[in-house]
């Protein structure tokens, strides 16, 4: 039975982050996902790096300050993975904050950056319009423009992991699942199976990390010796993709939809012009459902839909103009004072289920690098090693083969070399998270569309050196 000094289960964005951390201080660490990486929560987010401007009026200035400070170090450390965007923030007649208010936000949010994002502006309704001709002009009053970035969340997640993986105390296994965890003496025991061929077996660690988002409750209330209480407040979030030639935009605009009284709401929606695609997103709905590979519903999709129409009128956007969808859900961890969950805070929570077990919960995408460090400095004092929270501000040091902004089919030698490097277990992995194809049905409305389906046939025998793949399965995706 083989032992390691850390397991993290888990791994998703804050699971990767967790794990790089440990793995640059030499803490031997295992990470272990019952799926792909980022092939859940961490991909499936509205594709921002960001500060959050809304969590300004719930006054989560230290949440903002920490996520503007992310943001921008992501910038810098991976431009080829995240990219600074001016965000348009309209303002109507009826709007519930006026664009003097819109002013003073900005500001402050430039201000918490420590003047590090690209300075905001206002415009006025003429230049708003120039800009965004296909925006509702009736009302319009100007538009506040700031500064956040957009990026690809399942790629920044997987070179996270491929970077933990340079170190030699580092090992990672996708498609594995944790069946029951148990105590033998002082160390955890945990029973593992492969989801890929069905095998069982067993290792032992010192300490055991979950952090498993969204999924924390329902599968710590199966251990029986944590005696687990749920602690989140789950909040179902979806988006649309539409082809830009339907929806032409130029900026990202942030909509405030209205409520079904008729008044603009609390809630925010984001228009955000990916390549030749728009994604818009997101809901705040509650979730009851299997949380594994959710979809949107009905309901959510036609207020998105509905939000479009009111602020881009002369489009008539409808069902068939949707490309392709997805949802997630956010694991907000409960706040005694309210059960909304556009008002939940965001902050993460560490908790200590066991001995040698954390467990954490909460926070955002944008502060996963910080959110573990709690945990990460305990660990390395645990086993006398001096913990340095600079380290993990370092470069990411293996690119992904495809950049996120290709958005391409691979030559041959870049498939081998995905394969070789990248760890797909699955066509779905090699298609949806190395490639970032399906999800976006990114050959739809272009000039010359690439047949896929050859391609991957043709390089089948290549393909199942890797991992087993059918030409029935290829065509199915």
């Amino acid at each position: 039975m083989k032992h390691y000094k850390t397991v993290i289960v888990g791994g998703g964005i804050v699971g990767a982050g967790i794990f790089r951390d440990l793995a640059l201080h030499g803490v031997e660490t295992i990470l272990i996902d019952k799926y792909d990486f980022s092939s859940q929560t961490s991909e499936r987010s509205s594709k921002m790096l960001h500060g959050g401007i809304r969590y300004l009026e719930n006054l989560d200035f230290a949440l903002v300050f920490e996520a503007l400070h992310e943001k921008n170090l992501w910038l810098k450390l991976t431009p080829h993975l995240a990219r600074e965007v001016s965000f348009y923030l309209p303002v109507y007649k009826e709007s519930k904050r006026p664009l003097w208010m819109i002013r003073i936000g900005l500001f402050l949010y430039d201000l918490l950056s420590n003047f590090k994002n690209s300075p905001h502006s206002v415009s006025s309704t003429k230049k708003v319009l120039a800009e965004l001709p296909n925006l509702k002009s009736e009302g319009l009053k100007g538009a506040g423009i700031y500064y956040d970035a957009i990026m690809d969340d399942a790629k920044i997640t997987l070179e996270v992991i491929y970077d933990a993986l340079k170190e030699k105390c580092a090992s990672a296994l996708n498609h594995t699942a944790v069946l029951n965890v148990t105590k033998q003496n002082d160390k955890n025991r945990l029973t593992l199976k492969n989801q890929l061929d069905g095998d069982e077996y067993e290792i032992t660690a010192d300490v055991v990390i979950y952090a498993l988002g969204p999924f924390t409750d329902h599968f710590l209330k199966n251990i029986p010796m944590y005696n687990w209480q749920d602690v989140l407040l789950p909040s179902k979030g979806s988006h649309i993709w539409i082809s830009i030639k339907d929806l032409p935009l130029k900026y990202p605009i942030v909509m405030t939809p209205k409520s079904e009284a008729g008044q603009t709401s609390d809630r925010v929606i984001f228009v955000i012009p990916h390549g030749d695609q728009v994604l818009v997103g997101t809901t705040e709905v509650e979730c009851s459902d299997d949380y594994f590979n959710i979809t949107p519903d009905q309901v959510e999709i036609d207020y998105l839909l509905n939000s479009l129409n009111d602020y881009f009128p002369k489009l008539k956007l409808n069902q068939s103009h949707i490309l392709a969808s997805f949802a997630g859900i956010r694991p907000l961890v409960k706040d005694n004072e309210s059960s909304d969950r556009g008002k939940t805070s965001r902050e993460h929570k560490v908790f200590r289920p066991a001995s040698n077990t954390y467990v954490i919960a909460g926070g955002k995408y944008t502060t996963f690098r910080v959110m573990g460090q709690e945990i990460t400095r305990e660990i390395a004092h645990h086993f006398g090693v001096a913990y340095n929270e600079n380290l993990t501000i370092s470069p990411l040091r293996q690119k992904s083969v495809i950049s996120p902004f290709e958005w391409k089919i691979p030559t041959a030698i870049e498939l081998k070399k995905i394969c070789e490097t990248e760890m797909p277990k699955s066509f779905e992995d090699l298609l949806k998270r190395r490639l970032s194809i399906s999800g976006r049905a990114i050959w739809i409305n272009r000039a010359a569309p690439i047949d896929f389906n050859n391609f991957f046939i043709e390089h089948l025998e290549l393909l199942n050196k890797y991992f087993k793949v059918t030409k029935d399965e290829i065509e199915r995706f």
